[in-house]
């Protein structure tokens, strides 16, 4: 079952590596949901919670995305009630410099554009390259 995921996905995502990347990280919330991530698990209702103007069925579409392209694991606690955590996987964490590129060059635009009074702080902590390097 496994394999036949990975062949769908592969099929579905553009050959070209940037274009590739692009794809599995575009969508209005998904580097979002990555930037909560990088400081670890959560379940869904804290996620939720941090981002109140995405719906819960976005979040969950965009969450069961990431996952399927290896950025997002979830994890099924047995517990009753049952409790779900997600987090970022290693290729995941991987993007995090890539995230802290686009939102200094974010910065940089707003600036340029004499807008830079109408963002929020951008607040990423890069990582050791050792923790962000997949292997």
């Amino acid at each position: 079952m496994a394999q036949i995921t990975k062949k769908r996905v592969i099929k579905r995502l553009p050959m070209l590596p940037a274009e590739r990347a692009l794809k599995v990280i575009s969508g209005r919330w998904k580097a979002v949901i990555l930037y909560y991530l990088f400081d670890g698990p959560r379940r869904l209702s804290a996620l939720k919670a941090l981002m109140p103007g995405i719906t819960q069925k976005v979040l969950i579409d965009q969450l069961r995305e990431m996952e399927e392209h290896g950025l997002v694991s979830r994890e099924i606690f047995a517990e009753i009630p049952a409790r779900v955590e997600y987090s970022a996987t290693r290729l995941g964490l991987s993007l995090e410099p890539i995230l802290l590129a686009l939102c200094q060059w974010g910065q940089y635009h707003a600036d340029e554009l004499d807008e830079r009074s109408h963002l929020a702080d951008c607040i990423i902590r890069p990582r050791r390259a050792t923790e962000a390097a997949p292997n």
